[in-house]
């Protein structure tokens, strides 16, 4: 009996929903984020930047997350506030979502080739913060993007998610796709570190008891 319940109780921990909604609003910048992880890849996104908001269309479609975002900056002095403050709502986000992270697999790495391109990534949410990020691109713009802040992007996450995250451009001709695959590989990567293990349902994937 006391197995059946214990069964049960795990089950529906499962089936509950893994979603989570901030509001972050500094002098810079505000931002309203929604994110579901058990979603099904629908993106409503609205930067003010348009080659940024692709990119977290493709996260959402790619990560199979359901994600709203509404970021107004200050962009007439710079892109650089609003790209990295919605780094830092979404991993902020992911780590509400995710509440306790018992039975989540934790870790994720993929690799995403893009026609001549080749991006990997790898992320740990295991509650040590650190990013790398390696690639060489050509130029200083990608659209209306500022390339430069690709970074500022994955340290604001990896920060407010407390996670692990490396990525890397192997290699490629086309800025365009450089920045793409890495945007997509990330989501791959991060779809998978958030991923439930049903045999593990009650674990924390930490030997510390911690994460």
């Amino acid at each position: 009996m006391e197995c059946s319940a214990l069964n049960a109780g795990a089950k529906e921990k499962l089936n509950m929903p893994r979603t989570a909604t901030i509001h972050r609003k500094t002098n810079e910048t505000d931002i309203h984020l929604k994110l579901n992880l058990n979603g099904h890849g629908k993106a409503r996104i609205s930067t003010g930047i348009r080659f940024f908001d692709h990119m977290l269309e493709l996260v959402a479609r790619h990560g199979a997350f359901d994600l709203e975002v509404r970021a107004r900056g200050d962009l007439d002095v710079d892109q650089h506030h609003t790209v990295e403050d919605v780094g830092i709502t979404l991993g902020e986000a992911v780590q509400k979502a995710l509440g306790s992270k018992r039975g989540i697999l934790r870790a994720g790495y993929f690799l995403m080739p893009m026609d001549e391109t080749l991006a990997a990534a790898a992320v740990d949410l295991g509650g040590r913060p650190y990013c790398m990020v390696h690639a060489k691109i050509a130029v200083k713009r990608v659209g209306d993007f500022q390339v430069e802040l690709l970074e500022d992007f994955f340290q604001g996450f990896a920060q407010s998610a407390k996670a692990n995250v490396h990525l890397r451009a192997l290699y490629g001709r086309s800025s365009h796709h450089q920045v793409e695959a890495i945007f997509k590989t990330f989501a791959r990567a991060l779809r998978f570190a958030v991923s439930r293990d049903k045999r593990l349902r009650l674990v924390l994937p930490s030997t510390k008891g911690l994460l």
